[in-house]
């Protein structure tokens, strides 16, 4: 095997470790927190940070255990019986199962002079699922905790070294599960064009600057009004899932299963904005950006003109220019990826064909392992070319 591709596999394998060191540290700072209140007297914000933890934690294994049961028989080779699976899974230990079967495999392949294109293609199997449920358990755990920090660090006027510590674990988390995903979509591309820096620089940026503000305005808003903070969410949430619901997604294997993705992709479109539908996304994308940014901007207002009710410990003044200018900053780097390093892709006319990372037959005769879910997101992610004849990346 040249020695480029095996640098890249090394790459894949030092990412993977990575991301699960990156997993364990969020949670071992949410747990060091909530232990933290919990010491102090704050039951309510323990209790708290222990019910986002666990309803994303039950979130990510159900959707773990729902891919597993729809994989085609055979798939995943000599793994532990179903009952063993499905008790790891009550045990909230299915996706870290699935990071050290990630891990078996990407060694597999390593340690091969010459990897077969089976294993080549479950490797990537392996890891587009395992991007996908971090970014899940992103938005469902890791953007809600930084919210309540920050809710919390507001209303009491003061910063704690957890705090400090479980902000920075988060900031980390979001910014791998981001720039994992974009990587992971790519390797759907059927050109599979390389992620080149640049655009990797720019889409983790821009995700992250316009996603803090976003943050930064539910958590002042939350620190004035922790009794209302709830309802709010609900509203929009609700408004949000029937916005999902609309657009008649199909990304679980059965119609029961679908509505556990359209509650978390409506959970994230609450935070940043999520593609669920094939064709012309800029309309709905900017109507998703003007929704998010009136409901910020009432937020703020809102948080300016009672502002006087939160202690003073904590700089408030410097939060607004930070947030708007963050704002701003993001929204020219979207404006710029969007415009020249966004792929345009030559789909294949029949998706049934082409919804794995490789779509080729294996020399024995057997397809190889074609991920539905991921490539279903990356026709909707990037846009059919115009041209066929259309280089496949701008910019790149």
């Amino acid at each position: 095997m040249p020695w480029s591709s095996r640098a890249a596999l090394l790459r894949d394998l030092v990412l993977c470790v990575l991301g699960t060191a990156a997993f364990l540290l969020d949670l071992g700072a949410d747990l060091w927190a909530a232990v933290q209140y919990a010491l102090d007297g704050c039951y309510l914000w323990a209790a708290l940070v222990l019910a986002l933890l666990g309803l994303a934690s039950v979130a990510l294994q159900l959707f773990s255990w729902l891919w597993l049961r729809a994989d085609p028989a055979g798939l995943h080779g000599s793994q532990p019986p179903r009952r063993c699976l499905a008790l790891l899974h009550l045990l909230q230990l299915g996706y870290l199962y699935r990071c050290m079967q990630e891990l078996r495999q990407g060694l597999l392949v390593w340690q091969q002079e010459e990897p077969s294109e089976f294993d080549l293609a479950y490797a990537d199997f392996l890891s587009l699922d395992i991007s996908m449920l971090r970014l899940f358990e992103t938005f469902l755990e890791t953007a809600p905790q930084l919210t309540l920090v920050l809710a919390i660090m507001l209303q009491s006027g003061r910063a704690e070294y957890y705090q400090w510590f479980g902000i920075c674990t988060s900031f980390l988390g979001i910014s791998w599960a981001l720039l994992d995903y974009h990587r992971a979509l790519r390797t759907c591309l059927p050109s599979k064009p390389l992620l080149g820096l640049g655009s990797s620089v720019i889409y983790f940026l821009w995700n992250l600057l316009l996603l803090w503000p976003r943050v930064l305005a539910v958590a002042l808003f939350s620190a004035l009004f922790p009794s209302y903070v709830a309802l709010h969410f609900l509203g929009l949430w609700l408004v949000l899932l029937l916005w999902v619901w609309l657009q008649g997604t199909d990304f679980m294997p059965d119609p029961s299963s679908e509505w556990l993705y359209r509650v978390t992709v409506a959970t994230i479109l609450y935070f940043s904005w999520f593609n669920v539908a094939e064709g012309h996304t800029l309309g709905r994308a900017t109507i998703h950006f003007a929704f998010l940014l009136t409901d910020s901007i009432l937020l703020v207002v809102t948080w300016m003109t009672h502002s006087s009710w939160l202690p003073s410990g904590i700089p408030l003044q410097l939060w607004l220019p930070v947030g708007c200018g963050c704002f701003f900053l993001g929204l020219a780097l979207r404006l710029v990826y969007y415009r020249w390093l966004h792929p345009s892709c030559c789909w294949k006319p029949d998706p049934d064909q082409v919804d794995g990372a490789r779509s080729l037959l294996s020399p024995e005769g057997y397809q190889l392992p074609q991920n539905r879910r991921m490539t279903r997101l990356a026709q909707n992610f990037f846009p059919k070319a115009k041209d066929e004849a259309a280089s496949p990346v701008k910019g790149e």
